[in-house]
């Protein structure tokens, strides 16, 4: 541990990683509970894993953007401190798995020495902001949205607004209208637009994937970007403040939108809009890119059937003249250090040292000169990695699945790695000819996005005579439509796992034989009808025929057995008196130290949650609402109506100031001294009343 005490600059950072090794220690000196452990590793990047005594690290890669450098770091980390894999995730990050827990604060301070950070890649915040790989290159984007996703991942990391809400919060920037960074699935998503010559975004709230996907609102059709951050912080307090923080399955912003109400959730927010200072930030746009490579590479093959397919599927025209950009199919999303290393070595020399990771779980390589492409086949094809089909039907995405998440039915990565092999023996002009996307999730959580794509697969069981087989339910039809519009896919039939394969065969045949010329997938099923899917593959719905095998899940020779752990995807909430006091004083003790540091925003935040955990450990002890901040206002008034500030204000008026009143040095002063107040009363009257 002595590395990142003594190497690493950043006092703020040194802070986190320290933190978290003392949590650690304290944790297992039973000195702080196992649930109070878990929320705060979480925000910390440490998730559980499937496996007993490892865990899982999430390292979060803004946008995707990763260098060639920042590549070889998190290799390194890789091989020491996990199994020498990456695997990249669809939210645009990396994921190391086999991690011993009591190493987390050493592995994050090394990924530090090249600003690679671990911080709210887990847990009840803001997770990872995700954007178009093709941001600054993309030929019919308005603007490059790089700086402004920069931008929005540096102002909410550690902003004491979203370090724990009742759940988590996915952003996403799009670059163009034609939405691929799915928007319409984010709880808060970008499309950006001029107007007038006015840099802005089309923003929308309340999209989400999982058991009940819906499509997000828009809230606005412009926000110019000075106004869109300040304007996302009013967002990001109302569901802090009204969201559900008992029932995890309908605590997203989706929910607290339709239980709310649209017009009411977006009068909140302009509300509270009006007590955030600054309203406007500047961001510096960036310049366009310049690629500055000036090397020509000669190829020493001879073009040939294979490389004509992987520069048709995988080499896309930029914006600047001259350049491309080049997508590597990485299957399931795994690769190893050793290939990274490699391919980091690529990148230095075709590229402007950027790659993007892709919420398709591939990489995007970019700058690359035109005279460059047989070179750089060259190169990828000797680490294949030159495999045709970049986002395309063979492409497959998926989650871990039972492989290592706690959540896992059944092996999404085993039935994508047998799907794929399909697809690649038996319907090459498939991968060529069509646009098409299989995605594939081990449970309903939908992390491989089995919702949106063409054709869907989930992880489930189904019973036969008693015992239970590994089982995918098969969806059809989802899609982007552009312009922050989608379509979720329909459920068509559930069948024995090991069929799945037939499934798709009959799926690729049907749709070579009688699709029109140049539909889509999505045309054609639309064309079709949900039915008449239902009909001719509920042969291999049937039950009743079942073998041995199919008891058996893909990527295994053993009886299938239903294991689901503790999901930690949304952190937990806690409801024990001492735990939640005991939150209140170290939020108290963080407002102290931002008020100190004339932060004024944030201390006052800090205040505010350490007197909503206050004021909730006291409900706990009564039958009271308690599912949201501002039930636990009102309880508080009404189980509680003696209570009184210190200039004789109710705990409520005192309290909801937050939204009315701007930041200042006096507001904090007296909003920490309020707060204080209202503990040390909380403590006096648990005391009198346990005497």
């Amino acid at each position: 541990m002595k590395s990142f005490r003594t190497e690493l600059e950043d006092p703020i950072v040194e802070h986190d990683i320290l933190e978290l090794e003392r949590k650690i220690f304290a944790f297992k000196e039973g000195t702080i509970d196992e649930e109070k452990f878990r929320s705060l590793r979480l925000a910390r990047g440490v998730y559980g894993q499937r496996q007993e005594g490892v865990q899982m690290v999430r390292i979060k890669i803004p946008y995707g953007k990763c260098t060639a450098q920042q590549l070889r770091r998190i290799a390194e980390v890789s091989d020491e401190y996990s199994n020498g894999n990456l695997h990249i995730t669809t939210r645009q990050d990396i994921q190391i798995h086999y991690v011993c827990l009591d190493r987390t604060p050493e592995l994050w301070a090394t990924l530090e020495k090249d600003d690679i950070t671990m911080r709210e890649a887990c847990g009840n915040t803001i997770r990872n902001i995700t954007a178009s790989p093709s941001a600054g290159i993309d030929p019919n984007e308005p603007f490059d949205v790089t700086p402004y996703a920069h931008a929005f991942f540096e102002y909410f990391l550690r902003n004491p607004i979203c370090q724990d809400m009742g759940r988590k919060i996915k952003i996403a920037f799009s670059s163009s209208l034609e939405d691929d960074a799915i928007t319409f699935t984010h709880d808060i998503g970008f499309i950006p637009v001029l107007k007038d010559g006015i840099r802005g975004f089309k923003m929308l709230v309340g999209g989400g994937i999982g058991a009940q996907p819906r499509v997000a609102d828009v809230l606005r059709e412009f926000i110019s970007v000075e106004e869109f951050i300040p304007f996302s912080e009013a967002v990001v307090r109302v569901f802090d403040q009204y969201g559900e923080r008992n029932r995890r399955n309908k605590a997203r912003m989706k929910f607290l939108i339709k239980e709310q109400g649209f017009d009411t959730f977006l009068n909140r927010v302009l509300d509270v809009y009006q007590s955030i200072n600054p309203k406007t930030i500047v961001i510096e746009p960036t310049a366009d890119l310049t690629f500055t490579k000036t090397e020509n590479y000669t190829a020493e093959f001879t073009s040939n059937e294979s490389f004509e397919r992987w520069k048709k599927s995988n080499v896309f025209s930029q914006k600047q003249k001259g350049y491309v950009a080049v997508g590597i199919a990485v299957d399931r999303g795994d690769i190893s250090s050793d290939k990274a290393r490699a391919l980091a070595e690529v990148v230095e020399a075709f590229c402007g040292d950027d790659l993007r990771f892709t919420i398709g779980q591939s990489i995007l390589l970019r700058g690359v000169k035109e005279q460059n492409i047989d070179a750089l086949y060259e190169a990828l094809h000797a680490l294949e990695l030159a495999k045709p089909g970049y986002h395309k039907v063979n492409d497959i995405v998926a989650c871990p699945g039972t492989d290592t998440c706690n959540l896992g039915i059944a092996s999404s990565m085993g039935l994508a790695k047998e799907l794929q092999r399909v697809i690649e023996d038996e319907y090459a002009e498939v991968i060529e000819n069509h646009q098409l996307s299989i995605k594939i999730s081990g449970c309903m959580n939908a992390c491989g996005q089995h919702a949106i794509a063409d054709i869907g697969f989930q992880g489930m069981t189904i019973k036969s005579n008693g015992n239970i087989a590994p089982a995918t339910q098969v969806l059809l039809g989802g899609g982007v439509l552009g312009n922050g519009e989608g379509r979720y896919a329909d459920k068509a039939l559930k069948v024995p796992a090991k069929r799945t394969p037939e499934v798709l065969r009959w799926l690729l045949d049907d749709f070579d034989t009688n699709s029109e010329n140049g539909e889509t997938f999505l045309k054609y099923y639309l064309r079709k009808e949900t039915d008449y899917f239902y009909q001719n593959l509920k042969g291999y719905a049937d039950i009743t025929t079942l073998t041995p095998k199919d008891f058996m899940d893909w990527g295994t020779d053993v009886t299938y057995e239903k294991a689901i752990g503790v999901g930690e995807c949304a952190g937990v909430t806690i409801d024990l008196v001492q735990t939640l006091l005991f939150d209140a004083e170290e939020y108290i003790e963080k407002a102290k130290e931002t008020l100190e540091s004339e932060s004024w925003a944030s201390s006052i935040y800090n205040s505010y949650s350490g007197r909503i955990r206050a004021a909730k450990a006291l409900l706990t002890t009564r039958s009271a609402k308690i599912n949201s901040h501002h039930s636990i206002i009102d309880a508080f008034e009404n189980n509680f109506p003696t209570y009184q500030s210190l200039e004789g204000e109710s705990f409520g008026e005192i309290t909801r100031l937050l939204n009315s009143t701007a930041p200042s040095k006096a507001f904090a002063e007296r909003y920490y001294n309020e707060t204080v107040h209202v503990l040390n009363w909380i403590k006096e009257y648990r005391n009198a009343q346990q005497n």
